[in-house]
């Protein structure tokens, strides 16, 4: 089981982390980045969750949208990114401008600065925009990728596609118009839904939203290409999908929903990670347990048998959940990594996950 996901880090270029919010998610991501640097990889770890647990987990503060290195006792290079979207989509801007005028613009429009930060979609697409700027860096070998919780990661997989049906979009079309000097071709009812929209969301800023796509004309192509790229190199052999859980229902019933999913796509998960299991002290049954329990009652014996049939019924629930997602994403391995005695905020406990996910512990 760890041999697998040994492998998966030693051979892909692309480590996508996936689950539902509190599951140690980001935690496995950063561990997977550590091994690989471990092994003499250079490891870029990006996160685009928003409550940046990614600086502490690795003990810093600071991590921003260029990566930064952290020093530790691997023989290759470990890198940490903190995604922010308005950077990278302004990096973009300035990519695909056919001049610096055209740029500033963009960057200066109203619209536009509200979009750029706030929009739904945007960040997941500037996610895909960084993983796409990151793996064809020459400096990095292995880009592992924290995502947001598994139902905002399905937005994250579709971000490059969505981009494409809107650049597409017939309404686009007819905002571009006036750009393309074919205002007088845009029909009445063009004209009408024009006017209605600026009685809606107010007639300044519908007028900022046109000056903001008229300043874009021209880098429509630039973007589409971008993201028909990002989206073969998400289904790429080079990319790996791991899957993070915890061993309770709610998080179990997540897994579900984002395995079947990526099913859906046909893309196979390579992993699975269930972190904070409680472990199997005994193979004897609860009820087993239990029985011994009332035996030896009035005992000290008679309470450690209680508290060994609580823990037992606990592990055995854990397998009940678990059972069916792991029938899900076969032939994947499933590691289990067993509750720690504390949190992990620092390198160490970073090394304590990475001895259970890597079989060293």
């Amino acid at each position: 089981m760890t041999a697998a996901l040994a492998e998966l880090v030693t051979s892909s270029r692309i480590i996508i982390c996936s689950g539902s919010g509190g599951v140690g998610k980001t935690t496995s991501a950063a561990v997977v980045a550590m091994e690989a640097a471990a092994l003499g990889r250079r490891a870029v770890v990006v996160t685009i969750d928003p409550a940046k647990r990614l600086a502490d987990a690795l003990g810093l503060d600071g991590i921003g949208n260029t990566p930064k290195r952290i020093e530790g006792p691997w023989s290759g290079e470990l890198w940490a990114v903190m995604l922010d979207t308005k950077s990278t989509f302004d990096d973009l801007v300035t990519t695909y401008s056919s001049e610096p005028e055209q740029a500033e613009r963009i960057l200066a429009n109203r619209f536009y600065k509200n979009i750029s930060g706030a929009l739904s979609g945007t960040q997941e697409y500037m996610a895909m925009e960084k993983l796409f700027e990151l793996h064809n860096s020459t400096d990095f070998d292995l880009v592992v990728v924290d995502t947001p919780p598994s139902r905002n990661a399905l937005d994250f997989l579709d971000a490059p596609r969505r981009l494409t049906r809107f650049l597409d979009h017939r309404l686009y079309r007819v905002i571009m118009a006036p750009t393309r000097g074919v205002m007088k071709a845009v029909n009445v009812a063009a004209q009408a839904f024009v006017r209605q929209v600026s009685k809606v969301v107010g007639a300044s800023v519908f007028e900022d939203a046109v000056t903001f796509f008229q300043a874009f004309d021209g880098m429509e192509a630039g973007f589409k290409e971008r993201a028909e790229q990002v989206l073969e190199l998400l289904t790429s052999p080079a990319t790996s999908y791991v899957l993070v859980a915890s061993p309770k229902r709610d998080t179990v019933a997540e897994a579900r929903f984002f395995a079947e999913k990526l099913g859906e796509a046909h893309i196979p998960i390579s992993a699975l990670i269930v972190n904070r299991m409680h472990p199997h002290f005994t193979d004897e049954m609860p009820e087993a347990l239990r029985e011994r329990a009332v035996t030896f009652e009035g005992t000290d014996l008679g309470g450690l048998y209680r508290n060994l049939a609580d823990f037992s019924l606990v592990a055995h629930r854990e397998e009940g959940h678990l059972s069916g997602l792991a029938q899900m994403v076969e032939p994947a391995p499933v590691i289990r990594v067993p509750f720690l005695r504390s949190d992990v905020h620092d390198l160490t406990g970073l090394a304590l996950v990475g001895d259970h996910l890597f079989g060293r512990a």
